[in-house]
């Protein structure tokens, strides 16, 4: 049948065009990223489910936009993700209108838009670096403007630097110095500001580092790097507090680490791999980086693998630019 087929439509000079197949990859990068794209609604968009009803989770989509151009590849799904990023709705939703003004939202999206070639200064009908800039404050913190309290902390300062950076501007000065002085006295830095006992948050410090080495402030990012191998587990994870090590903190930890502690940023890598489900594990879930070592948990693995990506591709977030290969690759198995 299928001969007769072929025959008639060069007969009829009619085109047959196979659906390409997904492209095969030994990397490990890659191939998380291809399972990563896998897991978008529509190929474009997660969401967060809360007692059987869904919500948009831009903060997820965006994590997943990074992961994609730090790993060069899923491009054709990044940019239906940063489409889906920019509808109004789902802008505004993120963002906050009216009175409401969220520092960290504004500062990723800026980041992501930037990353993947879009005018910042409307998107989704919102100017996101007039609107980040509107939010900071003569101390030099970028604050949230909202009814319900402020939630900016330093992934909110972190992500904000490192958008502005790329703006003609730069990142304000205020900010930057801002920043470096959350540093604790043992050199990490905390997620939270202003609290009465300064304490070094793994996660928190990896991202702060970036943001200082982007803006010039090597110093300080030096001496948070040197805390942050402190706090290095044997197996080459990084955990949160006395927990042990997981996915998302050593992704962060290795792509802060990558080019300036390279012993540990190998060892980094080398525990996300082994959180890797490889050719053992069900196809379906081929490249999936799981939260710690209890195992692949589709609530969690989302995440995981999206910032686990950006500590295996060695590329920092101030580095990261879009237009990688348009497939979603899956590993390579016998």
């Amino acid at each position: 049948m299928r001969r007769l087929v072929l025959a008639v439509a060069v007969l009829c000079g009619i085109g047959l065009v196979a659906a390409p197949a997904a492209a095969a990859t030994p990397n490990k990068a890659d191939a998380a990223a291809g399972w990563l794209a896998r897991q978008l609604t529509d190929g474009e968009r997660f969401e967060a489910d809360f007692g059987g009803q869904k919500f948009p989770d831009q903060g997820l989509t965006i994590d997943a936009i990074f992961a994609f151009a730090a790993a060069g590849v899923s491009d054709t799904n990044a940019g239906k993700a940063i489409a889906w990023l920019a509808k109004p709705e789902i802008t505004t939703g993120y963002v906050g209108s009216g009175a409401e003004a969220y520092a960290g939202a504004h500062a990723k999206l800026l980041l992501a838009a930037q990353i993947r070639g879009k005018n910042p200064a409307s998107f989704g009908g919102v100017d996101l670096k007039a609107g980040l800039l509107s939010l900071l404050t003569p101390s030099g913190r970028f604050s949230d403007r909202s009814e319900y309290g402020d939630y900016s902390n330093a992934f909110s300062q972190s992500l904000a630097l490192l958008a502005l950076d790329r703006t003609p501007a730069g990142a304000p000065a205020s900010a930057v110095s801002f920043l470096a002085g959350t540093q604790c006295a043992d050199g990490g830095f905390p997620l939270n500001f202003g609290e009465a006992t300064c304490t070094g948050d793994v996660d928190s410090t990896a991202m702060v580092v970036q943001a200082l080495r982007a803006t010039g402030d090597a110093t300080n990012a030096r001496e948070g790097t040197s805390w942050l191998v402190t706090k290095q587990h044997a197996n080459g994870g990084f955990g949160v507090g006395t927990n042990a090590p997981n996915a998302n903190s050593t992704g962060l930890s290795a792509e802060a680490l990558a080019g300036h502690r390279p012993a540990a940023a190998v060892k980094a890598r080398e525990f996300l791999r082994s959180l890797q489900t490889g050719c053992a594990g069900a196809e379906a879930d081929r490249g999936a980086i799981a939260y710690d070592a209890t195992g692949l948990n589709p609530a969690t693995a989302p995440r995981a693998t999206a910032q686990a990506i950006l500590g295996l591709a060695r590329v920092p977030l101030g580095d990261l630019h879009g237009g990688g290969r348009p497939q979603a690759p899956v590993l390579t198995c016998p």
